[in-house]
Order: structure tokens, then sequence, then C-alpha cells
């Protein structure tokens, strides 16, 4: 049985155009993998007379990053960028997540890059930096 370790996640990541093959994520934060939004999944609106009506809404999925200031990872999020400004294009990605610790897998489909540190802050130690990835859509599956 696994411990409840983040350090045993597998993340892997396309961005067709740019990441054909999957890239692996490496060098996270100490305290940081990622962390998502919560998502308010339903719409209620309160009528005059009290009664309370609610359906259900899509809603992207935020997914921050967090890489430790050196991880070789922080290439693929300064490429993703770059090649946005340079085609003045935004690029869609798709990635897994595998959390051996759960024995789930999470599909995020659809993403683009949102926000990125350009540049990690200089601390005594240089600061992880953060990147958010707006999903379409993330499913959750067993291994």
């Amino acid at each position: 049985m696994a411990t409840l370790t983040g350090a045993s996640a597998i993340i892997t990541l396309t961005v067709p155009g740019i990441f054909n093959a999957p890239v692996q994520l490496q060098g996270f934060a100490a305290d940081d993998v990622f962390d998502t939004d919560a998502q308010e999944i339903t719409e209620v609106s309160m009528g005059v007379d009290g009664i309370l009506s609610g359906g259900f809404v899509f809603v992207p999925v935020k997914q921050t990053f967090t890489l430790q200031a050196d991880s070789e990872s922080n290439f693929f999020f300064e490429t993703w960028a770059q090649q946005q400004r340079i085609a003045v294009e935004s690029f869609v990605a798709n990635g897994n997540t595998n959390i051996v610790a759960t024995g789930k897998t999470y599909t995020m489909t659809r993403g683009f890059l949102t926000t990125h540190t350009t540049v990690p802050s200089v601390k005594k130690l240089l600061a992880p930096r953060k990147y958010t990835v707006t999903w379409n859509r993330i499913v959750p599956s067993p291994n």
C-alpha cells in the first residue's frame, strides 16, 4: 500500500505544435506540487417568493503547478509561453496526473496556459515559480 506522499505523483503534459510527445513534469516545490481551485458547479437563484432554484453549469478548472526555481520543467512552461508570444496564438494542452497514493489517474483536457511566473522571486533562496493551466475538464479514473 502506498503512503500519502505527493512525491510519487506523475504528471505528463502535451502541447501539440510545441511538445507533441508527453513531457513529465519534475522538480516540484518542497511543499506544493499542484492545486486546483474549488468549482461552483451549480448556479442557484432565490425567487422573490423564497423558493430556491438551481441547475448544473459547466465551469473551467484552474490548476496551478509549483516548480522549484531550478526545475528543468520550467523550460516546458517558458517555451509554451514564448511560443504563444511569437505566434500571437494560444496553444492547447492535454495531460494526465497519476496519483499513486490514491490509485487514481486524472485526465486533463483542453488546457490553456493562463498565468505564469516569468522570473523566480529572488530571496535568500530563489523562490518557486507558479504556472496556471485552465482546463476544460479534469476527469478521474482508477489506475
